[in-house]
């Protein structure tokens, strides 16, 4: 942009930016979204610049005044199969640009750290692993990748970040996921991007990018003393799933240690692999998906739990790779080793009366 003042490219950026037409790029991916949106906005202008020029041309051209009889031109093989083929390759870099770019944001690396987000008519509620709870905020790590698993209570949202270019919609009784890794320290709009009811346009909020000191600063003092798993862990034992799910040989509910991202034989013979949208099904929907060698016993709790206790028993369960933990549900009720018993009054909020 040499060719530009300075001052008037400042000018521009900022009024942009201010004026929320173009956002920051505030993520490791925005740069890559933009290129491909200003490549498209170039061959769009190209192409508007093309067809007005040929139209101007040809109304000077080929107007009644210079020919006033009308005489049959016959096409060209050639000229057709140009503006066939251009636009035809131009598209095609365009749809391969942009599914690789669709890829990679929807396709989280096994690094990321998870958070999760519920969306409700009309805030969202974040939810970190660490048991740190938000409302329509988000405290995230710079440098370091972060997937959001997203899912609504009621009707359709639309999660968006636009300085980090990332949009996902919030789906009842469905888990999506989106991931981003923010690279400026700052604070963003966070937006629902899906008309959702009256207050749509109040379901707003913010990000806000930290150094990994000072979200780590963040983290310990906004704890409320358990963890996801450490309320999922209480929950479990409230709701007594361990008199089934145990691990005795006569038990009547499949051993859940180690049981997430394995692969399960259902009754009817086909596999499937347990991760949260399939442990979310089998706590509200269970019947959909019985493992064999055992009867389809297991009562719903759908209306019971809220999503959040859902979110707090697939925690549980994610992290239960031992039978000593398992068994110390099964006898008491104590929480982890790190808890300070603040969990109580929690889980009970995490079941619907």
């Amino acid at each position: 942009m040499s060719h530009i003042s300075p001052v008037l490219w400042q000018f521009l950026v900022k009024w942009m930016t201010d004026f929320s037409l173009f956002p920051p790029e505030a993520s490791k991916i925005a740069p890559q979204m933009d290129a491909l949106y200003f490549f498209m906005v170039l061959v769009s202008l190209i192409g508007l610049t093309l067809v007005i020029l040929l139209v101007v041309a040809f109304s000077l051209l080929y107007n009644k005044r210079r020919h006033p009889v009308a005489v049959q031109i016959e096409g060209s093989t050639l000229l057709e199969a140009t503006w066939t083929i251009i636009p035809l390759g131009l598209f095609l870099v365009m749809f391969v640009w942009g599914a690789l770019i669709y890829f990679r944001v929807y396709t989280p690396p096994n690094n990321a750290m998870n958070v999760y987000v519920v969306g409700k008519q009309w805030m969202w509620k974040a939810e970190h692993p660490g048991g740190q709870h938000e409302i329509n905020a988000l405290h995230v790590p710079i440098n370091e990748p972060v997937q959001i698993t997203l899912i609504s209570e009621d009707v359709f949202h639309s999660f968006s970040i636009p300085a980090f270019r990332v949009k996902r919609e919030a789906i009842p009784g469905r888990y999506t996921s989106v991931w981003f890794e923010a690279t400026k320290v700052g604070k963003y709009h966070l937006f629902c991007t899906q008309y959702c009811g009256t207050d749509h346009s109040h379901m707003i909020g913010w990000v806000y990018a930290m150094t990994p000191d000072d979200y780590q600063k963040w983290l310990n003092s906004s704890t409320s003393g358990s963890s996801l798993a450490q309320n999922g862990e209480r929950l479990f034992a409230s709701l007594s799933c361990s008199a089934c799910h145990n691990s005795r040989p006569d038990a009547r509910g499949p051993n859940l240690v180690g049981v997430y991202g394995s692969k399960l034989t259902l009754t009817d013979g086909s596999s499937i692999t347990v991760d949260d949208a399939y442990l979310r099904q089998a706590i509200l929907n269970p019947s959909q998906h019985v493992t064999q060698g055992y009867a389809p016993i297991m009562p719903t709790y759908q209306g019971q739990i809220s999503e959040e206790g859902v979110i707090d028993l697939v925690q549980y369960i994610k992290n239960l790779d031992t039978d000593y933990r398992l068994k110390q549900t099964t006898t008491t009720t104590t929480l982890l080793p790190e808890s300070q018993g603040k969990a109580t009054s929690a889980a009970k909020g995490m079941v619907k009366q």
